[in-house]
């Protein structure tokens, strides 16, 4: 049992090392991808005027499954691309390296969603938070794939925790915006850091290939 284990371990950590330029070339198009629509979905929760505690948990739920769907269908193109499988065993570490955040990220949201006695300002909580739980899946995911996944998320938990840190104060003393406006943090966080990184992904692996 031991013994397969460790086989196993060993060629996931081979198949790491050999696939670590694939994953790099693939997560540049999923970062611009993911970051597009963070940011498309900000505005049009602006636009629309989606401020109710209900409308505004729901509403980033579903966009966050659009995101999931597209960045899957980017990893599975890459896959084709390459000849590989889309299911393979470092996939799977890394999926079940993000799945306990995401699946905490998931219950925030339908508690916040779900109570209708739910007050604007409580809500302002769950931005901060979804950013931590990100941070931490993506830190997690980060031992199975390139370094730079690993100190992105610690720039989600960072900001993350800034964010509870303003919002705890603020709460209480000044009260906050109309929760409309949590969407240009939402647009923020999960729209302009994925274009920034995808942005430098982009261009750090063009470099390469012109060296």
């Amino acid at each position: 049992m031991e013994s397969s284990w460790a086989t196993e371990s060993l060629q996931v950590i081979r198949t790491l090392m050999e696939r670590s330029a694939i994953y790099r070339r693939a997560l540049a198009p999923m970062m611009l991808l993911v970051g597009g629509l963070g940011l498309a979905a900000a505005v049009i929760g602006w636009l629309a005027g989606i401020g109710s505690p209900r409308g505004f948990a729901a509403y980033w739920l579903i966009v966050s499954v659009f995101a999931l769907a597209g960045a899957f269908f980017v990893v599975r193109r890459q896959a084709l691309t390459e000849g590989e499988p889309v299911w393979s065993a470092p996939t799977r570490r890394v999926a079940q390296a993000l799945l306990p955040a995401f699946f905490v990220g998931l219950v925030c949201g339908f508690l916040t969603a779900w109570p209708t006695w739910r007050e604007p300002l409580q809500v302002w909580w769950l931005p901060p938070i979804w950013m931590v739980l990100y941070g931490c899946a993506l830190h997690s995911a980060g031992f199975f794939m390139p370094r730079g996944i690993r100190l992105f998320g610690g720039g989600f938990i960072v900001c993350g925790c800034a964010t509870l840190a303003v919002v705890n104060a603020r709460s209480y003393a000044a009260g906050m915006p109309d929760l409309a406006n949590a969407h240009w943090l939402m647009g923020a966080a999960f729209g302009g850091l994925h274009l920034a990184y995808g942005v430098y992904l982009g261009f750090t692996e063009k470099g390469k290939n012109e060296a």
